[in-house]
């Protein structure tokens, strides 16, 4: 629709030109330098226009939309929609305004036209992707979407809004039809699938990353081969970024979520308890029977005490019942420091506050190896905070490696310097 109709255009054009012929210009030099004038005056009325609307409408409803309780108008200036609008009236106008411009010369009008109609496209494809990205935006200060992957979901509306804009100004410049375009990219789709396979692949993965609750932002995930451990910070349509402790950045292409295998502790936190999983390796050589004057001696460990008489009680009775010779001392059954120790580790675990006592609790042998026989504490803590459980494992540790001597065993450790300096010191005085 025309707002400035082809009369009104003729009029004013042919009597600005009248004027520079009277004044003694030339015909072929009249036309140019009217339209140079022309160009000039639309232009500063662009400007104008412009500059009204940025400088009045679009601070006076900022100032609305700031005092608004709702966030979706918040967005909708971050993502400069308000600011695409406003563009559209300076290019409608200017369409208005060009046939007059050009009208001495009709192949700049028409190159002009195409011009401006380019801009006009691209500025509603803009217009309509912050849309979609103040939609974006919004849905993710809601709780029910805050871990979905809508980055990758609306960076494959953002391509079909920009594939689409490309195909119209495709049908502008050339004058075809656009199902003539999209016909001919029929033939091509291999070197398209070839161009956007990371593409596709990223947005297949993306699916299904979602359908299967694979992974959600917010979400601590492992993936060694990467180098990435630590909270997932975005989904989109090519990458995840993860933050590792550290505080560095590791990005992941999406669709290696699939093909690869990958660690997520959601289950793990949802779950209140985190598993400590840790040995203490004993020197094998320091195992041995206990005397009774040493397990008289072990009763004053309050933890144990109910355990030894129960545990004597029924030792005696089997090797009574068996006529067990006590003279040898593998003969019948006997208490041994190992399993005693093995015992109060199971009962002071159990005793601690800090340890969840609806997960398994277990204290067990591991295959025997060149540096001693493992043993193994299996349970769970009550919190799933790194920090805090890292404090609960020391603490545990810390008081089993300063209790372990007092059931005369070793901890196997490799030759340190001092243990070399004492053996070659000893060597030397014999």
């Amino acid at each position: 629709m025309e707002i400035i109709t082809k009369n009104v255009q003729s009029s004013f054009y042919s009597w600005s030109l009248d004027l520079l012929i009277d004044n003694g210009v030339s015909v072929q030099v009249a036309h140019v330098i009217n339209s140079l004038l022309l160009i000039t005056i639309v232009a500063l009325l662009l400007y104008g226009v412009d500059y009204l609307l940025r400088r009045v409408f679009m601070i006076l409803m900022i100032r609305y939309i700031r005092k608004s309780p709702t966030r979706f108008d918040d967005f909708l200036i971050r993502n400069k929609v308000l600011k695409y609008f406003c563009h559209l009236v300076p290019i409608l106008i200017a369409k208005q305004l060009l046939p007059l411009i050009f009208m001495g010369f009709p192949n700049w009008t028409k190159a002009t036209l195409k011009l401006t109609d380019i801009l006009l496209i691209i500025n509603f494809a803009l217009l309509i992707n912050g849309i979609f990205r103040t939609v974006k935006d919004t849905l993710k200060t809601k709780k029910r979407y805050a871990d979905k992957p809508l980055d990758s979901y609306f960076q494959v509306i953002t391509i079909v809004v920009f594939f689409i804009c490309g195909i119209i100004i495709f049908s502008s410049l050339t004058g075809n039809s656009p199902w003539e375009f999209l016909i001919s990219l029929g033939a091509a789709s291999a070197i398209l699938m070839l161009v956007f396979k990371d593409t596709i692949l990223g947005f297949v993965a993306s699916i299904q990353v979602s359908t299967n609750d694979m992974v959600r932002v917010g979400d601590w995930i492992e993936m060694s081969k990467f180098g990435a451990d630590g909270t997932v910070l975005e989904i989109n349509l090519s990458t995840v970024k993860v933050q590792n402790f550290d505080k560095t950045i590791t990005t992941i292409p999406t669709y290696l979520l699939i093909s690869d295998s990958f660690k997520n502790y959601r289950g793990m936190q949802k779950s209140g308890g985190r598993r400590i999983k840790r040995a203490i390796n004993i020197k094998m050589s320091s195992i041995r029977f206990l005397q009774p004057e040493e397990i008289e001696k072990l009763k004053k460990i309050q933890l144990l005490a109910p355990y030894i008489e129960e545990r004597q009680s029924e030792i005696d009775q089997f090797n009574e019942a068996t006529l067990a010779d006590a003279t040898m001392p593998v003969n019948g059954r006997k208490m041994t420091n190992i399993g005693l120790f093995r015992e109060y580790v199971k009962r002071y675990a159990g005793k601690n506050p800090n340890i969840h006592k609806q997960y398994h609790l277990m204290v067990r042998h591991l295959q025997p190896t060149e540096h001693g026989l493992p043993l193994e504490l299996y349970m769970f803590t009550n919190t799933t905070e790194w920090a805090v459980y890292e404090g609960i494992m020391a603490d545990l540790f810390d008081h089993l490696f300063a209790a372990i001597k007092f059931f005369d065993l070793e901890i196997f450790e490799l030759p340190a310097s001092d243990d070399v300096r004492k053996f070659n010191f000893k060597n030397s005085l014999e």
